[in-house]
């Protein structure tokens, strides 16, 4: 009979479980990961992920809602460590690379995959959510103070577009190592002088 788990033991197997996980789906792709291989890499029996996840979707939607996570608390560090519309947007766009680069099996997996029926994983979906407004939230306060003009919604798309393309180029090798950072700060003057106010 198995031993009943604590919280702390189902948390601790859980994070155990996400992160070999993390690691498989990106050098393998999560088509060609199985439960069997993630008990395998953890040293467990073939059913034991089964009293953690219902199945091999449920694992991958909680690896995005982490990554998803880690990447909003490093653009909030940024936004609420710099002083200034200016500095807040120039240093949310600065985390965005780091992390993207520091981490960037983790940034495919949140970004360049579609996870069906995604109402399922509610945790998933606020975590997107929380992204999405740290996304936001720095042109936001540059549209309040003056400096740009216009929707902060769809300012905040082109940006976030400027920088996953920039990001993507550079992961997927058609931009040499560092190229990103250039190009993104290249895309961003451009984007910054067509959105001031009177233009």
């Amino acid at each position: 009979m198995p031993r009943v788990l604590s919280e702390t033991d189902v948390a601790e197997f859980r994070e155990r479980l996400c992160v070999a996980a993390e690691r498989l789906f990106a050098e393998r792709g999560p088509d060609a990961v199985t439960m069997r291989q993630l008990a395998a890499e953890l040293g467990v029996s073939p059913m034991t992920p089964y009293r953690y996840f219902a199945d091999k979707e449920d694992i991958l939607a909680a690896v995005r809602t982490n990554g998803f996570n880690r990447f909003a608390e490093a653009l909030e560090t940024a936004y609420a460590s710099a002083k200034g519309a200016r500095a807040k947007g120039a240093a949310v766009g600065e985390a965005y690379l780091n992390f993207a680069f520091e981490h960037p099996q983790t940034y495919k997996l949140m970004f360049d995959l579609d996870q069906p029926h995604v109402e399922k994983y509610p945790d998933l979906v606020a975590a997107g959510h929380r992204a999405h407004e740290t996304q936001t939230q720095y042109v936001k306060t540059l549209v309040a103070d003056g400096v740009l003009a216009g929707d902060p919604e769809e300012i905040g798309k082109m940006f976030w577009a400027a920088a996953h393309g920039a990001v993507g180029l550079e992961l997927a090798g058609k931009l040499p190592p560092g190229a990103a950072r250039e190009l993104h700060r290249h895309l961003n003057h451009a984007l910054a002088r067509g959105l001031r106010p009177g233009n």
